[in-house]
């Protein structure tokens, strides 16, 4: 209900900002009109989109899976750790979200070469803050995790896992960015693959192999995690330079 009532809040407010008639963006009665073939290709570039999401979230799904063989604790061992990665990793987001949003202005300016810029620059940052967390995670992560939880089974595993994904730090950070910014210049399906087989075709695998056939446990699956992470980075960084995505049309 919290969450529910939260969310609910923030869309009334955007839209009374939108409305009021003072912001850089504004919505007039003029404006809502009916356009089929704008419709037709937002929900075309769309589709892919919440496709890449929809592989993502139902990979870490399947992740839980596996780490629910190793026990309750395990997977409350998961559960903290990666909500506490998560928490800091929204302002990595933001500067995501900057790089897709300064992609697409360039590439509507026609200066492919300054949004180009502006991604690899907005990776540096990102890597440059994210690292930082990795190694405070990796220093502090008893006194973090006992912020949270106290039962003696429970943190050894969370403590292990906040070290072994803050690792895997530098390649989120440039693995977020190069994503997005395939999104900012509308090309949607360049990150539905990789995340396709990143998540599915490298980690769920290798989650299970480690784990189960080389009796790594949890330890495994959280291992997975960071070679997938890393291995999405590399992939992303190959495909950005060969630079498709500058000749995407919407």
């Amino acid at each position: 209900m919290a969450t529910f009532t939260g969310r609910s809040i923030g869309v009334l407010y955007q839209f009374y900002r939108l409305l009021k008639g003072t912001e850089r963006i504004q919505i007039l009665a003029r404006h809502l009109r009916l356009n089929v073939e704008v419709m037709v290709r937002l929900l075309r570039v769309s589709v892919t989109g919440m496709l890449q999401f929809a592989i993502a979230n139902a990979s870490w799904i399947g992740l839980v899976r596996i780490i629910s063989l190793f026990g309750s604790a395990a997977v409350a061992g998961y559960t903290i750790s990666i909500r506490i990665v998560i928490f800091f990793i929204l302002p990595a987001w933001g500067l995501s979200n900057a790089a897709a949003t300064l992609v697409g202005q360039n590439l509507g300016a026609r200066h492919p070469e300054r949004a180009a810029q502006a991604v690899w620059r907005t990776g540096l940052y990102n890597m440059l803050f994210l690292g930082s967390i990795g190694v405070f995670f990796f220093v502090f992560a008893t006194p973090i995790i006992r912020l949270f939880v106290d039962d003696p089974a429970v943190v050894p595993i969370a403590i292990m896992a906040l070290r072994t994904l803050s690792c895997g730090n530098v390649g989120y950070a440039y693995g977020m960015v190069m994503l997005q910014a395939f999104n900012g210049a509308g090309d949607t399906l360049t990150p539905t693959i990789v995340n396709f087989f990143g998540f599915w075709v490298l980690e769920l695998p290798l989650a299970w192999g480690l784990s189960v056939g080389l009796h790594l446990r949890s330890e495994g699956a959280f291992l997975s995690i960071v070679i997938a992470e890393c291995a999405i980075a590399a992939a992303s960084i190959v495909l950005f330079r060969r630079g498709r995505w500058m000749r995407q049309k919407i």
